[in-house]
């Protein structure tokens, strides 16, 4: 099959394998108003061999994502599937078998020079409890994988989502705060171009396509927005 070379501006590849997620949240981006993102999935060949054809720059990453990556039944074969030249991210909510991951995935496997860590977990205050996630980031970062922690500030917990970066500070883990995009008691949050793009209210953008967004079926999508909306 023909190779895929990507427009030289694109900075960013992300790739949902699943939107399914064991945590639910109720602000969850996925399911934001009326979004509802229903796909088939394609086989884990597919992926590979799909995925196999991206001829990337070396600072740009696949980024695997969902949802819930991690709960795609091919998950750890696509990851070593991938041509190795190829550099990965990996966004989860680590609420994977932490062990089984150590040893299918080799710590190289997903670390590039990057501002960032290659391992991005997301986490949510609203569903999620700190102690065990800092212990699977402490595990990891140990094993020698490149591992980060973003807190999702969410407006009805700010002050828990402050307690956590602090611990994770503590503990000397790489640790950010991610803005919170969406409306909450009636009030919008976030920064944007346009500040209405969340709700898909806006009928006309000005917007230059600039990143690879591949939908669980495959298919590929302009913007978030229509990706969630299928």
């Amino acid at each position: 099959m023909k190779k895929i070379i990507l427009p030289s501006h694109y900075n960013y590849v992300g790739v949902f394998l699943t939107f399914g997620c064991q945590l639910n949240c109720s602000y969850c981006v996925n399911r934001y108003k009326k979004a509802n993102p229903k796909y088939k999935q394609l086989t884990t060949e597919d992926w590979i061999k799909g995925l196999n054809r991206l001829e990337l720059k070396d600072d740009l990453p696949i980024t695997l994502q969902g949802g819930e990556p991690t709960l795609y039944p091919g998950f750890y074969d696509i990851v070593n599937g991938i041509k190795p030249e190829t550099n990965i991210d990996i966004l989860t909510n680590a609420m994977f078998d932490v062990d089984e991951f150590i040893k299918r995935i080799k710590p190289d496997r997903c670390r590039r020079n990057s501002p960032y860590a290659s391992i991005r977990i997301s986490y949510h205050p609203e569903r999620m409890e700190l102690t065990s996630t800092m212990e699977k980031v402490l595990k990891l970062l140990d094993n020698g994988y490149s591992v980060g922690v973003w807190i999702v500030d969410h407006p009805r917990d700010t002050k828990v989502a402050n307690i956590c970066y602090e611990l994770l500070i503590q503990e000397k883990i790489d640790c950010r705060m991610k803005e919170f995009l969406g409306e909450y008691e009636d009030k919008n949050y976030g920064t944007y171009f346009y500040p209405k793009a969340v709700d898909g209210k806006p009928k006309h953008c000005l917007c230059k396509p600039s990143e690879l967004l591949i939908a669980p079926d495959g298919s590929i999508h302009r913007c978030h927005y229509e990706l969630y909306n299928n």
